[in-house]
């Protein structure tokens, strides 16, 4: 795999009782050569931490089959196993429906999923046989019924979710350093896994590479959910860990920038989903331990995009040689 040179990300937080504020100043564009102490040099901006925020748990839901995902709308939320979707009533937690595939049936492997309008979208993949394949399996959220399938055949890796955002479709493809039973090499190894954007016929427009600390946080699983949040962000998870990573797109090269990290008490990995119907938004998440659907509220109006010069630009008698 090619070495990646790290964007620029962090700055410095300041942390207070019951409420975390952060600031970030924007530099001006220089045509004329700047001071050089008023340029942040770029090996001590990577080197810098993005904040940790703590994100609220508003509502822990009781389900039996919460174990990839959950994804959720303005009345109902559903939750994600490898060949079920159950809807549950928001107001009661009350299952109303299920999507059962057989054992044997072509769905294998469900992972994180999105409501758009009133379908249901589920990432979908043949893990952890080999070679990878994944699909895109469209769900009616009225009746619950399967309506609609994408193929991406053999492609960039395992399909773990699935959003949309800005007019386009994005989604990630995980791949893993995890070495599959009776196998003896990664399945697909970690590094590899890749955020893409997609048009309305499911064609990758452009793709970015997770900044390699958050990979080597995923180890050896990868990355399992993704949602764009109302702060135009993108939100991803790990297999595991309790906690969210918000990033922004580059300002160049093809790495993603992550801004901040947020905690999310008792979660354990996998697919999440931003409540974006209306009201105040809320986050959601799963524990798969014991089956529960979590709603919190993130504090994503503290977090600011941090703007670290790392580059200048020079005029005569300044140039570099």
């Amino acid at each position: 795999m090619i070495a990646r040179t790290k964007i620029a990300v962090g700055l410095a937080a300041s942390l207070g009782v019951g409420a975390v504020a952060l600031s970030a100043a924007l530099a001006p564009a220089h045509a004329l050569p700047a001071p050089a102490d008023a340029m942040v040099p770029a090996a001590q901006a990577a080197a810098a931490t993005p904040p940790t925020f703590a994100a609220t748990l508003v509502r822990a839901y009781p389900t039996f089959d919460a174990r990839q995902a959950v994804a959720v709308d303005k009345k109902y939320f559903y939750v994600v196993d490898n060949r079920k979707i159950t809807k549950h009533d928001r107001a009661t937690g009350a299952p109303v429906l299920q999507f059962v595939s057989d054992d044997d049936g072509p769905i294998i492997h469900m992972d994180s999923a999105a409501v758009v309008g009133d379908k249901l979208y589920v990432a979908h993949s043949n893990y952890d046989e080999s070679p990878m394949e994944s699909s895109i399996e469209v769900f009616d959220t009225r009746t619950m019924r399967h309506v609609d399938t994408h193929s991406f055949g053999i492609y960039r890796g395992s399909l773990t979710w699935l959003d949309r955002h800005d007019g386009a479709w994005w989604a990630g493809f995980a791949n893993y350093d995890e070495v599959p039973d009776g196998e003896t090499e990664p399945y697909g190894g970690t590094y590899n896994t890749q955020v893409v954007k997609l048009d309305d016929h499911f064609q990758v427009v452009e793709a970015w590479n997770i900044p390699k600390a958050i990979l080597d946080r995923f180890k050896p699983m990868s990355n399992s959910g993704g949602s764009w949040g109302p702060d135009g962000r993108l939100w991803l998870t790990g297999h595991d860990l309790g906690e969210a990573y918000v990033m922004t797109l580059p300002d160049a090269g093809a790495e993603l920038r992550w801004v901040a990290t947020v905690d999310l008490p008792g979660v354990e990995g996998q697919g999440i989903a931003w409540d974006r119907s209306g009201g105040q938004p809320t986050l959601w998440a799963i524990k798969r331990s014991t089956s529960q659907a979590m709603s919190f509220t993130a504090p994503y109006r503290s977090i600011a995009d941090p703007r670290t010069p790392v580059w200048q630009v020079f005029g005569p008698g300044h140039f570099q040689e």
